[in-house]
């Protein structure tokens, strides 16, 4: 059964790995433009509003006690979908700090410290803390998934445009980074073209999520197999006094 469950980890981590080169290399075809095929927009041009947030005073619980307003940290924001978040705050916190309501589906990028370049999509309303730089995306001029997708792509360039130790990044900087958009004197079509490169995209991330999740599952469940057939074999009547 270690065998089994040797092999079988070993198949899942190929199958994982192989599936990472492939989206790797269909990212790379899909998200890579020819010379004139596109044009080049800033994020900014493409922005409805740019949010940050702010921090409640940290260990006063009016502000954290029984608050059930989602409040989002910078070691949350980790390239993908947030579906809730492990603090919540309460009204009075949100009335007495920088924190404020953020709506659903805007692209999250980190702005400082560790984390800086880092993005993901908030598919609830929620806060953030002040490192967070949040991008409310103008849906008649980009899709916010094309959006993520590309920034995801770009997190080494965007970590690199950091600056003093901490390596920050600001408004200035994010909205300043260069996007392409497909098509973009024929709005329709160039909307179209971006859902898609979604829709591949999306489907390849779900592909790998899907195996990254199963994987340590998979591994669990042939483990307990392992341990309970060990221990009815191993287990013998006990010997006549």
């Amino acid at each position: 059964f270690t065998e089994l469950t040797a092999e079988l980890t070993a198949e899942l981590t190929a199958e994982l790995t192989a599936r990472k080169k492939q989206y790797t290399y269909y990212r790379d075809q899909l998200l890579t433009f020819e010379e004139g095929q596109v044009e080049w927009k800033t994020l900014g041009d493409v922005t409805e509003k740019w949010y940050s947030g702010g921090t409640p005073t940290a260990g006063n619980p009016e502000y954290y006690d029984g608050g059930d307003i989602p409040w989002l940290r910078t070691q949350e924001v980790k390239f993908s979908d947030i579906e809730s978040t492990e603090v919540k705050i309460t009204q009075s916190a949100l009335k007495n700090s920088a924190a404020k309501w953020i709506p659903e589906n805007c692209v999250i990028i980190a702005i400082s410290g560790a984390t800086a370049g880092r993005s993901a999509i908030n598919k609830i309303p929620l806060t953030t803390n002040q490192h967070c730089g949040c991008l409310e995306i103008d849906s008649t001029k980009a899709l916010y998934r094309y959006v993520f997708h590309w920034v995801s792509y770009n997190y080494e360039n965007i970590k690199a445009l950091g600056q003093g130790a901490r390596g920050d990044l600001n408004s200035s900087i994010i909205k300043g980074f260069k996007l392409p958009i497909p098509y973009a004197d024929d709005p329709e079509k160039s909307l179209a073209e971006q859902a898609r490169i979604v829709a591949i995209l999306d489907k390849f991330d779900a592909l790998i999520n899907s195996i990254s999740e199963g994987l340590p599952r998979e591994i669990e469940l042939r483990q307990k197999q392992y341990e309970y057939y060990r221990n009815m074999l191993l287990k013998f009547p006990k010997a006549d006094a």
